[in-house]
């Protein structure tokens, strides 16, 4: 069974980037551990973290959409904001933002907690892939039904300079950043976009896209790159 793992050409790619961002793990761990100043023990502070607070409590203002309502809801522990937004004479759009409240705060099962509070089925899963200027992002996109209706849905955690739809990406870019002595600080983000009965991804792709990128943007512009 491993052999045949193996020899599929995905999994050797699999395996080849993870020895590849070992060694780059490794040898730019083993200065800082010779010199007795190993950077995990101490991560560097998140220089913007004001601001990534400050959006639990005050949420997003994005071009074009307006807030109709917004409110703390707890989820899996945390308290996430979730802001209902709507754009003209649109369905109203759920979006749920976690950020990071500390510099030992880290991504871990928020997809889960949300699937676990909302009590969803979901089929379609895939990969939405955008860009934001140069920040390249790779989000969760699925369809989720249940007493709510149909529903799409868009998942990553936001940083500076793009978005991962795992935690494990968010950590492996993390622990090289510290190697550097900066961090990558995360927004989680979610979005729901009601749709119709068993109404197929492609029919919204192009608008869950667009609503993506707004967030995205707004979040590099307003949370990301002012620090203090």
């Amino acid at each position: 069974m491993l052999n045949k793992k193996i020899k599929n050409p995905f999994a050797i790619a699999r395996v080849t980037i993870i020895i590849f961002l070992l060694f780059l793990v490794i040898i730019g761990a083993v200065p800082s551990y010779l010199r007795g100043t190993w950077a995990w023990m101490n991560p560097p502070e998140i220089t913007n973290i004001k601001q990534l607070r400050d959006l639990r409590q005050k949420g997003l203002t994005l071009p074009g959409w307006q807030t109709i309502e917004q409110e703390e809801i707890p989820i899996g522990g945390h308290k996430w904001l979730a802001q209902i937004i709507q754009k003209n004479a649109e369905k109203p759009v759920l979006l749920l933002l976690l950020s990071q409240k500390d510099h030992t705060d880290r991504p871990e099962v928020e997809w889960m907690d949300i699937r676990g509070r909302e009590r969803w089925k979901s089929d379609s899963h895939r990969q939405l892939k955008f860009n934001v200027d140069s920040a390249s992002i790779v989000a969760r996109f699925f369809r989720a039904y249940g007493q709510q209706g149909f529903a799409a849905v868009v998942q990553w955690y936001a940083t500076p300079s793009g978005g991962y739809a795992s935690p494990m990406q968010w950590f492996i870019a993390d622990s090289l950043a510290q190697l550097r002595g900066s961090r990558i600080p995360w927004v989680a983000v979610s979005i729901k976009i009601p749709t119709k009965p068993a109404a197929d991804l492609e029919t919204v792709e192009e608008s869950a896209e667009s609503f993506a990128k707004t967030v995205q943007k707004t979040l590099m512009e307003e949370i990301f790159t002012v620090s203090g």
